[in-house]
């Protein structure tokens, strides 16, 4: 039986049906009467599991008409979410990922707060990998990750799959936090970025959601001279 609350259970019900392809974009997705029905759930717990989806746009309300599969594509933020692999290979290049490292650890308070992790919490997953573009290094990604809900996390080969790819299957995404900024990177970015004394790195700090959890946190680290942000607003 699973620990999860019930309320998250019908979100997984839900979500598990969307990253199926059964309900695609656009979908109508089953009434709180149909799941209280399906599942043997009440009401009031049906109704959270799709309020709480709504809220993170996976969802969307028609009045009269139901609830529906939110089309995504619609309302992507321009920093999209999406595998770094896939970026590169639709631009028709090669793509490789090297990693430097994948380890159990002990976080900093820093990452614990981050994860919002309680105090019996005592260590995470964290991995370093390097991605390159053309074999040039694009971006070095420093990512924490919650082991409760990844918690093959270290078993995985991520030079054959992205941490992105590995996360959407297990965690599937629910809300992400972006910050962004310019910084002076560390010895080791630097190195694996082969960068000069006076380079500068543009930093995507992003923080991601799931069943409720914080998921994980990363460290996109990007060579300045090698990478832009680009987004199209229509208003």
């Amino acid at each position: 039986m699973s620990s999860l609350p019930l309320y998250e259970q019908v979100k997984d019900h839900v979500l598990r049906r969307i990253r199926s392809g059964e309900w695609g974009p656009g979908a109508r997705v089953q009434s709180e009467h149909e799941l209280v029905r399906e599942l043997k759930v009440s009401r009031m717990t049906a109704n959270r599991a799709i309020r709480e989806l709504v809220q993170s746009g996976v969802l969307s309300r028609v009045a009269g008409l139901g609830t529906f599969v939110a089309d995504l594509r619609v309302a992507g933020h321009p920093l999209q979410i999406r595998s770094i692999a896939a970026e590169i290979r639709a631009r028709g290049h090669a793509y490789r990922a090297e990693v430097v490292s994948s380890e159990r650890v002990s976080p900093p308070a820093e990452i614990r707060e981050r994860l919002a992790l309680r105090a019996a919490a005592r260590q995470v997953f964290r991995s370093v990998i390097v991605h390159y573009e053309n074999e040039v290094a694009l971006q070095v990604e420093d990512r924490y990750v919650n082991p409760a809900l990844a918690p093959d996390y270290l078993s995985v080969d991520f030079s054959t799959v992205t941490t992105h790819e590995y996360l959407m299957d297990v965690a599937p995404l629910e809300r992400v936090e972006h910050v962004v900024r310019a910084v002076q990177p560390s010895a080791l970015v630097r190195r694996l970025l082969s960068l000069g004394a006076e380079d500068v790195v543009l930093l995507i700090e992003r923080t991601t959601f799931s069943r409720g959890q914080r998921a994980s946190f990363a460290r996109l680290h990007h060579a300045g001279n090698r990478f832009e942000l680009h987004g199209v607003f229509d208003l």
